[in-house]
């Protein structure tokens, strides 16, 4: 399986071999499991209501139990006044989700396979820049023809500093470490542009994942 690999002006310049991974067949289920527990994963589970007991009141009666012509009343804490406690209100809680390594990894493949299929993905043979322009990252991106997209440019750790700086400003463009990305980004983006070095440490790090 080859991909077309352009270069920084959009030119085609050779060919390159894709893993045997970004041909497979995606189980939607798997990844809807996936999505589903990587959003909940995000929640940070802080939500609080205070109860009866936590409300600054004071523990006097109202007044008193009988003749008055009001209803009988307690506390001015109950749940049933104004200002009162909160009947099962939220409280904090865990949304923690384990996913095991092996799901991980293949739901991440198949994300890829989906965005190759629907070709999503474009190989850039470098993604560096000359100095720290945006207008270097916007030229690019023109040559591509790929404006008004979400676009996530997946490159490895070491890759040029001045292309991160160049392109942070520039609207639903996003830069990401190839050895972090996950299933849920590759999915939510509209492009994927990646290197020839993005290609070899992506298959590295997939097949290490046993």
């Amino acid at each position: 399986m080859d991909a077309v690999v352009y270069n920084s002006k959009g030119q085609e310049t050779s060919k390159i071999k894709l893993p045997v991974f970004f041909g497979m067949e995606a189980s939607d289920a798997l990844l809807h499991e996936i999505v589903t527990a990587y959003l909940s994963n995000q929640r940070s589970g802080t939500h609080k209501t205070k109860t009866r007991s936590e409300v600054s009141f004071s523990g006097q009666k109202p007044w008193k139990q009988k003749h008055s012509g009001a209803a009988r009343a307690g506390q001015r804490n109950s749940p049933l006044w104004r200002k009162g406690g909160i009947i099962f209100g939220p409280q904090p809680r865990d949304y923690y989700i384990r996913i095991p390594k092996q799901k991980k990894k293949l739901s991440l493949n198949m994300a890829l396979s989906i965005q190759f299929k629907n070709g999503n993905i474009i190989v850039v043979d470098s993604l560096k820049v000359s100095e720290a322009k945006t207008k270097k990252v916007v030229e690019l991106i023109r040559n591509l023809k790929v404006e008004d997209k979400k676009i996530i440019f997946a490159v490895s750790k070491n890759n040029d500093a001045n292309f991160r700086i160049a392109a942070r400003n520039i609207k639903n463009v996003v830069v990401k470490d190839i050895e972090s990305l996950n299933t849920y980004q590759v999915l939510c983006a509209d492009k994927l542009i990646i290197t020839p070095e993005s290609v070899n440490l992506i298959n590295r790090r997939q097949s290490l994942i046993s």
